[in-house]
Formats: structure tokens, sequence, C-alpha cells
């Protein structure tokens, strides 16, 4: 059955295309398995809640009639502000507004959130661009740039709000710096999601085509339930396509965790139990309570735009198993730095079980990809990362070292996972290209034009005088079921057919890690050199393996760093090779790599193409890769077959006996865009 929905008609119908509803809610009351709910353009100002799941043969299908012509927005437009002063404007909101929950006396609260940052989930927006809240009418009247800010211009257009207890009222102060926001289009946050159903196990349903903005939405820890602007709510089987989604407080899609009562965010209310204990806990009692391929993941989150949110693009953690994460653009993300904490990330997962993501453009955020806890069957390919790292140009100092150091981001950063994590044929462009906090990773065929950093560090608990060890989980193959917990060993790496460049290092990332290598920093070693030499500590399979042969054996042998496996890399511009690598290749030519964008597409702009050609390898396969050593599972793909790394990150197929390193075959047309 086809239900239609039509903003713009005078009165609200039945759903029939003669007589739409005027509500997409009205249609979520009563779609059922196999039906597709279509929706004209207009503004919909829903928390859209669906009631009924699909099934996999019978899908329910939310489609907007004209692609992005469909707005679901969780804010209104206010237009009875008075003006206060030249610069400040306020407005009077009673309370019973908000009939969900008031953003705006609703404060970000979470396990790994810097309080500090005394941020409401409530936003004011001034021609679609967020304001900064502040923590004071002074702030308001008075305002100062942020430098932490991508945009420090933006950050003198601020608000502050406080509660008028006797008139049971939300009152905002705003400086919009010299504008009308009676004559402008200025709107708060109102709703805490656009599209998420309140239930459980609501799954097997397509959105397709809206335009999704502007939600109230709540900081999103591994530890909590994740809300997010838009998400499948710990079900099955959801297709998100071609969406463009924005302005998310925190979270824009979640794929993650379900509500845990007797764990939710339990470290920072409780505060006896470390933040990773309570972890741990919820994994082992998400499996339990059904964490299952069964019942939760296998999502399909694909031809997405999805930017200028808080904290993440897409967050998840134990709901996003089994699932496709491709041919997004995700970007802007937690750049305007006004939530600060971990948790941060382009794509930020917790145990992202044989996830695949592929084919994603993911730049300008403070981080791409947070791969956190049990990246296990995981594969990351054909992806362009750029420009995800601190604001540039900023000035750093002693006294304000820290407040950047929070934020040092970089294209990917794995951590605490025992693998087979998988990164293959991918283009790394920003500062830093891996934070590599974690075990069991094999990287095939990428191009790093950042450094490597954290080799060996990044994986105990912040204890000054105690040990500190964190366990994390290992599952069978390619499945939920935890196999075992164990500490981080490291190493257990390897590396074949990759391109390192040793790009020019600003000098704001040079003064940084000069600052930060003063002291002791068991986080992050801020390396500054491109290559592999930072595994120069870990010794090679046939060193480690004497181990465990020789006469009287050393006993701490189980505990020591595992060997690496680093085979036929290529090294430019100065980049620097693991010590005992097999068959590295430094070529003297001066290279250059870069992106330009323009509006046929998304094109690399290098001399690489020609200096590579010198530059063949041995092919690599599954077979050829030493499997993952914590897990024993192979680099293969989720359901157990061998990856033979044929196509390279244009979508080319490579053969035969040699092929060129990098993410290329043997030749490449730099006319062909990336990425539309």
């Amino acid at each position: 059955m086809k239900i239609y929905v039509n903003q713009q008609v005078q009165f609200n119908g039945d759903g029939t295309k003669q007589h739409p509803f005027k509500l997409i809610q009205s249609a979520a009351n009563i779609a059922q398995a196999g039906d597709t709910v279509l929706v004209y353009p207009g503004v919909y100002h829903e928390n859209v809640n669906p009631k009924y799941a699909g099934t996999a043969d019978q899908r329910i299908t939310y489609q907007s009639v004209i692609p992005k012509k469909a707005v679901i927005t969780g804010a209104e437009r206010i237009t009875n502000w008075q003006k206060i002063n030249d610069q400040v404007w306020q407005v009077i909101i009673p309370n019973s507004f908000f009939t969900e929950r008031n953003p705006y006396t609703t404060r970000i609260f979470g396990d790994w959130f810097n309080n500090d940052s005394l941020a409401h989930t409530g936003e004011v927006y001034l021609n679609d661009q967020a304001l900064y809240e502040v923590d004071s009418l002074a702030k308001v009247e008075n305002p100062e740039k942020n430098n932490a800010s991508w945009h420090p211009e933006d950050t003198i257009y601020t608000w502050f709000t406080q509660q008028d207890k006797a008139e049971d009222a939300t009152i905002i102060w705003a400086n919009f710096q010299g504008k009308n926001p009676n004559l402008e289009q200025v709107e708060i946050n109102v709703r805490k999601s656009c599209f998420y159903p309140q239930e459980e196990g609501i799954s097997y349903l397509t959105l397709n085509g809206f335009t999704i903005t502007k939600a109230a939405t709540q900081w999103a820890p591994p530890t909590a339930y994740q809300e997010g602007m838009v998400g499948p709510h710990w079900s099955k089987g959801w297709i998100i396509e071609n969406c463009d989604l924005s302005h998310s407080k925190c979270a824009g899609i979640s794929l993650g965790k379900y509500f845990q009562a007797n764990n939710d965010n339990k470290w920072s209310k409780w505060k006896y139990k470390d933040g990773t204990q309570t972890e741990r806990d919820a994994i082992c009692q998400a499996s339990y309570e059904g964490w299952d391929k069964e019942h939760v993941g296998s999502h399909l989150i694909s031809h997405n735009v999805i930017h200028d949110c808080g904290q993440t693009g897409i967050v998840g953690h134990l709901g996003a198993v089994f699932s496709t994460i491709a041919d997004n653009e995700i970007y802007n993300i937690n750049i305007r730095r006004n939530l600060s904490g971990a948790e941060i990330a382009g794509i930020k997962l917790h145990a992202a079980i044989d996830v695949i993501i592929r084919h994603n453009y993911i730049h300008d955020c403070t981080r791409g990809l947070w791969l956190d806890w049990q990246a296990q069957g995981t594969r990351i390919t054909q992806n362009i990362f750029d420009c995800n790292s601190l604001p540039f140009s900023f000035k750093v100092t002693k006294q304000n070292a820290s407040q950047y150091l929070d934020g040092l981001g970089e294209d990917i950063w794995i951590e605490l996972s025992h693998g087979p994590t998988l990164l293959d044929n991918n283009i790394f462009l920003s500062d830093r290209s891996i934070r590599f906090a974690t075990e069991g990773v094999a990287c095939v065929h990428n191009l790093f034009a950042g450094v490597i950093t954290a080799v060996g560090k990044g994986t105990n608990n912040n204890a000054q005088t105690l040990p500190s060890n964190r366990y994390s989980p290992y599952h069978q193959a390619h499945d939920t079921q935890v196999a075992g917990f164990m500490t981080i060993l490291h190493g257990d790496d390897k590396f074949y057919n990759n391109v390192f460049v040793q790009a020019k290092t600003r000098p704001e990332m040079k003064e940084l890690a000069r600052i930060s290598q003063s002291g002791p920093n068991d986080w992050d070693d801020n390396n500054l050199i491109a290559g592999t030499s930072e595994f120069d500590a870990f010794p090679t399979f046939e060193k480690w393996q004497k181990q465990f042969t020789e006469p009287n054996p050393d006993p701490d042998r189980y505990y020591k760093h595992l060997p690496v496996w680093i085979k036929e890399n290529v090294y430019l511009n100065g980049a620097k090779s693991y010590q005992h690598e097999v068959e590295p290749l430094f070529l003297p030519e001066k290279v250059f790599v870069k992106l330009e964008r323009n509006e046929h597409g998304l094109f690399l702009r290098t001399n690489l193409d020609k200096v590579l050609q010198r530059a063949t390898c041995d092919p690599v396969s599954t077979q050829s890769i030493p499997m993952a050593f914590e897990s024993e599972e192979k680099y293969e793909n989720p359901d157990g077959s061998p990856i033979t790394f044929n196509t390279d990150v244009f979508g080319n197929l490579r053969s035969g006996t040699e092929v060129m390193a990098g993410p290329f075959i043997s030749s490449f047309d730099q006319t062909k865009s990336l990425f539309n």
C-alpha cells in the first residue's frame, strides 16, 4: 500500500493520494510491512516515531518524492525576539512549548564528556548556522573570539539561557551581531530527535531522500543509551540512504546501544567503577539480552551527506554490527569545538564487528574515524580522508596546549582492539593518518601522506602510580559471542604494498609536539615522521617465535610486544621504513599529493602516477596475511571468503603477477573523480 503525506494541504486527510496526511507521524502510525510512505516537499516539524516493523522481504519505506525536498526538522522558528540593546535580543518561551524535554534545562551529560563545557542540548540557529552557547549574559553582551574553533570569527555570535521559575518559562538571550532576528531565519532546538522509534525492534525500515536537521540530542557514549537525530534504536536491517543530515547537537545517525537501566552513564553517576569496567559490564549484559545477528545490526548507511554535528556524524556501540557504511560524505563534525571529551569523530563506533566502511569521503572533522574496542572483522576500504585535524593556523602555547591536545585529531584512531582490522586502498591526507593504540591491524595498498602515531601507547587507564591495563573482549569469528578478554600487547600488525609520503609538517603541529613531549604522555607520542619506523621496537616473527623454542625461555614472553610483518612498502620525500622491513623501496623523486574539488567531482592532483611505475610488488590476499593473533581470525570477508585486494580506490581491477604499490592500478586517470 502507498501512503501519502503532504504538509502543504489545508486539512489532514486519510493518507490517500487524493487526501494525504499532513504529518509523517500519521503515516508512521499505520504503515505496515510492505508499505511505502511517499512524502511531498515541505518542512515537517516532527520527531517521527515509526510504530511498526517491516520484514526482510517486505520493508517499510519512507520516501521523499523529490530528493532532499521533504525536510524533517527538530527545530522551530522564533519570531518574537525583543531588542535589549544594539547587540542583544531576548525571547521568553513558555516551558509548555517543549513537549518532549526542555533542551534549555537539559545539560549535555555522560561518560567521557568534558563537563567543563556546561552545554545544553538546545541550540540557536541564525540562517542555518548554530550560534555559540556561553555561560553568562555578560559573554553575550561582550563576546570574545574562541580560537579553538575552526571559524573563530563565528564565535562572537553567542547565546545564553536561564529559567524564569516564577513564569515557568525559558529565557534566551542572543547576540546576532547587528542582524534583526525577526527578519532573519532564526530557529531553536525543540525536539530531541527527528526520525527515531521509541520502541526497540522496529526493524527493516528504509529512509530515502530526506533532509533531516536540527535535533537536541544527548551525548552518546558507549556506556549509555545512544540517541541520535536519526536511528534504528536497537533493531535490524535499516537502510538510510540519499539523505542530507545536519546540525544534531551531538550525534547525527545513531546505530547504537539500547537503554540498560542498571548501567546508563554509571561511571558518571555512581563513580565507584571506572568507565572501562562499566563498558565491559555493558558488553556482557548485552550478550545475555539479545545482542546477536538475528536481532541487531546489518544496517546499510549509504549515499548520505552528514555534516555540522557536535559530537559525531555516525555513532554506534554494539548496534552497528554486520553493517555497511558506504558512499557517504561526512564533514564539519565538532569543528565548532563547543563540545569536548572523548567519543568525537566523523564516525565513532565501538564493537564494529564485520562492519564494512567503504568509499566514504570524510573530511574537515577534528577526527575522521574512531574504531574503539572490538574492531574485529572490520574493513575500511576505498575511503578518502582529508583535513581531519586541529584548526589551521592556531597559535599554540604552553598555556593553551592542553586545550588543543584534547582535540588532536587524525584520519583514523583504532583503539583497544585485537583485530582483525583491515585498511586497504584508502587515501589518507591529514597531518596524522592513524593513531595506533591497538593491535591486529593489516594495512594493504594505502596512500599515507600523514604520520602514524601512538604505536605502543594509549591502551592503559589513567592511574598514576599503579598498573592500569585495559582489558577488551574479542569474539568468535563473525559473531557477537565473546571468546575472551585480553590487554593489548601491541604489534601483530601488517603493512604490505603501501605508499608513505613525508608531507611538510605545519609549524603548529611541530610546536604542539614539542610542548607535549616535554613531559610524560602515555596516550600519544606526537610522532612527526612518516613511514613505518615507529615499529622499530617490534620484533619480526622469526625473532619473536624463538622466545618459545629456546632453552630457558623468557618468563615474560607471553606479555611482550607481538611481531610485525612489513614488506614492500614505498617511501618518498624522506619517509622512513621499519628497520627490518623486507624489500622496502625508497624513491628519490619529490612528490606532491593534494585534493581538488569542483563542480565535476573530487580529484587527486599528484605526480605519483609517474613515480610509482617503478614500484611493483607481489599481490596480497587473505592467504598471504597471518591471522590476527588474539582472535585467531583471518583478514577475510564477513562470510568467511578470502579477499584478493584486486580492486583499487577507483574500483579498477588489478591483475598480473606484479602490482603497483598504493591504492591505484598501474596507471590512473587524474580526470576521473574519486567521489561525486
